[in-house]
């Protein structure tokens, strides 16, 4: 049976980057969208706005929440210590991630990842490993179609540790950025998130949550914060 929420929630909620091009007489050329002028400055480009997650579609829906794979930061920071331990730190974030989920978006029924664990041990050789999936492929923001493996990979976890549900939340990256404008030690969380529908192997919402904080933990607090704009 269709679902009607789907095609709602699908519709019109991938923002897909619109390229300008500018012409600056004869000596400028054709110059993109982070060019200041002819001297050829590049500024940094303005990030988009975090999108809210479209709770109201997904409201009584069963969506899983898959585990983060990937944490980068850098250099600048200084934080190699705080996340020298890559299991530690994915683990920690899941933890962030799904704690806050669950609070601030209580109309959403969420399976977390170590639901999402024991329903694969239960089908070894069945069901895919969460932790070795190939989920970060799916920050680069060209992606609409989900490919195959993950596609089928994806499907069939969420049918074994879903309960019926067709929505996976996806974390597909973090990465943690120098704060510009900021003194001392203060990064930026930048969360890649996107929602796939994983009967039809779509992805029909995307965005990048932000928070800035002194540690990697209070960033990315905010960061899934911004993702439920209006609570405190």
């Amino acid at each position: 049976m269709k679902n009607p929420r789907a095609l709602t929630i699908l519709g019109a909620v991938t923002n897909p980057l619109q390229i300008k091009s500018l012409v600056r007489g004869a000596r400028c050329g054709v110059a993109v969208a982070l060019l200041a002028g002819c001297g050829g400055k590049q500024h940094a480009e303005t990030p988009a706005p975090t999108q809210p997650l479209p709770t109201a579609g997904l409201a009584a829906q069963q969506v899983s929440l898959l585990p983060l794979t990937l944490v980068a930061a850098e250099d600048t920071l200084r934080w190699q210590a705080l996340l020298a331990d890559r299991r530690a730190v994915l683990t920690r974030a899941d933890s962030v991630i799904g704690t806050l989920l669950k609070t601030r978006a209580p109309e959403v029924t969420w399976t977390l990842p170590d639901e999402l664990r024991r329903a694969a041990r239960r089908a070894p050789g069945i069901a895919p490993d969460p932790d070795q999936m190939g989920t970060a492929i799916l920050r680069a923001p060209a992606i609409t179609s989900v490919p195959d493996p993950l596609r089928s990979e994806l499907r069939t976890l969420v049918a074994l540790g879903g309960n019926g549900g067709r929505y996976a939340f996806v974390p597909a990256a973090l990465v943690f950025r120098r704060s510009p404008g900021q003194t001392g030690q203060v990064g930026t969380a930048e969360l890649s998130v996107v929602l796939v529908d994983v009967r039809m192997g779509r992805v029909g919402f995307r965005t990048v949550a932000r928070g800035d904080g002194a540690d990697p933990w209070s960033a990315l607090t905010r960061a899934v914060k911004s993702l439920t704009p209006g609570l405190p």
